[in-house]
């Protein structure tokens, strides 16, 4: 069969073709693929793309760590015209978005517009798929229109404060109230006392959380044990990514104050086929016939965020993105050319593409900065990280300094990625690597993974 070689000049037309055309076989030199954002999550997207064969991986704006992976660029995230004019001259093939808020503010919509951009893929849905993050009152509702499982809820304004009140006196505690919009991870209180919380709800919709919390979603709470699960869907046709387990508590034991994660597990030991068969039949297949019946054209990520209740899967939230820190460990169980996967969705043709997970336990410890995660200095020189073995560090919040140090620049710092064949394995190998890694104020937790090794 004669080989065909593609140049990038070439390469922009449909990636996934360069398998075959014609019977003939195409190798692709180099593809070349923007992440956005600058995060451990696109630290661990950037990692896990540039192993693809031909990648050529640019990350904006990125961190100390992505620089290690591929060429930082120094695009603000909101600044979709510049983001443009890069994909153009670096004809970029691909784009990756991490975070929400571009998706949020319609970064999809902006390049499907773009006639310029018709030939780049982009891996997000548009403004109005991101709706099941960017609102948490239309994802009830979605839910609620659907069959999707979740917990029962009522949504209030200032213009019926009472009625909210007599929902929060019909429920018990604790109780769960959260912002309808976009929050930075702030925008959820879950509370025991009822006048408090009748308290809070004043707060909240008087501008606690500033437009964010202008409408409140109160919950009934979820009992049972947290588990994120990923999808990838291109709209007809999806696979489960490897599921985590987050922490999000500060300290050992699930104490102190809510964070944005202090570690991962994945797989997890809970999650059965049995129970991935349910979350498969009860809300990944109605999400997706609800999002085709809505008219939304969605390719990208779902990250289900589910409480196992005696066996049964409700959802808490849906993301419209990976999650961080489960990402750091996802992303190092997933096996194969996850650029061919990707841009697979992007194209509509999921299904042809080969996906596999390795069996292996990942166990992620997040580093974070001291005061983290209140208020927290930045600045301070790490060091240790060349001495790391056997282990990956996706770098969270770090930058360089005039001395091309690595430094820290914000709340969680790096997050160590150990691969073992079991938990306990695994997490061994992480918190011995961790201790390498040293910068004023350092803190972790000690205790990620212990829970789950009972179910083992």
């Amino acid at each position: 069969m004669e080989e065909i070689i593609m140049y990038p000049g070439e390469a922009r037309q449909d990636a996934l073709d360069w398998k075959a055309v014609q019977g003939q076989h195409i190798t692709a030199v180099r593809r070349n693929i923007l992440v956005l954002g600058s995060g451990g999550r696109e630290h661990a997207l950037a990692w896990k793309l540039a192993q693809s064969e031909g990648a050529h991986v640019f990350i904006a704006p990125g961190n100390a760590g992505t620089a290690q992976v591929g060429v930082n660029v120094n695009i603000k995230l909101s600044d979709f015209e510049s983001i443009k004019d890069f994909c153009l001259k670096q004809e970029i093939n691909l784009v990756v978005v991490g975070p929400e808020q571009p998706l949020v503010d319609g970064i999809v919509d902006f390049f499907k517009a773009e006639d310029a951009l018709k030939t780049v893929k982009i891996i997000g849905p548009d403004k109005r798929g991101a709706l099941l993050e960017g609102s948490k009152a239309y994802a009830k509702d979605f839910m609620e229109k659907y069959g999707v499982p979740t917990a029962k809820c009522f949504k209030v304004n200032k213009d019926n404060l009472n009625e909210g009140y007599v929902f929060l006196e019909s429920v018990k505690a604790p109780y769960v109230l959260k912002a309808d919009g976009l929050a930075a991870g702030k925008g959820v209180l879950i509370l025991n006392d009822l006048q408090e919380a009748k308290d809070e709800l004043g707060k909240m919709l008087d501008g606690k959380f500033g437009a964010a919390s202008a409408t409140v979603v109160i919950e009934e709470f979820l009992k049972g044990i947290e588990v994120s699960v990923f999808v990838l869907t291109d709209g007809e046709h999806y696979v489960l990514l490897p599921e985590a387990k987050d922490y999000k508590r500060i300290g050992d034991g699930d104490t102190g104050l809510n964070t944005g994660g202090m570690g991962g597990v994945s797989p997890v030991p809970f999650c059965t086929p049995e129970f991935l068969n349910k979350v498969e039949e009860r809300i990944v297949k109605p999400t997706l016939k609800g999002l085709k019946s809505e008219g939304i054209d969605y390719k990208g990520f779902i990250f289900l965020g589910l409480m196992n209740d005696g066996g049964n899967p409700y959802v808490i939230e849906y993301n419209v993105r990976m999650g961080d820190p489960e990402t750091e460990a996802v992303m190092t169980r997933i096996e194969g050319d996850f650029a061919d996967l990707l841009t697979a969705c992007a194209v509509g043709r999921l299904d042809e593409v080969h996906y596999a997970k390795s069996d292996k336990t990942a166990v992620t410890v997040m580093m974070v900065s001291g005061g983290y995660p209140e208020a927290y200095e930045k600045g301070k020189v790490m060091s240790g990280l060349d001495r790391l073995n056997n282990v990956v560090a996706f770098h969270a919040g770090t930058a360089f300094n005039a001395q091309n140090e690595v430094i820290t620049s914000g709340g969680r710092v790096i997050a160590v990625t150990a691969l073992g064949d079991s938990i306990e394995q695994a997490r061994t190998l992480a918190y011995r690597e961790v201790e390498k890694i040293h910068f004023e104020g350092a803190n972790y937790r000690h205790d990620i993974g212990i829970d789950l090794m009972h179910w083992v």
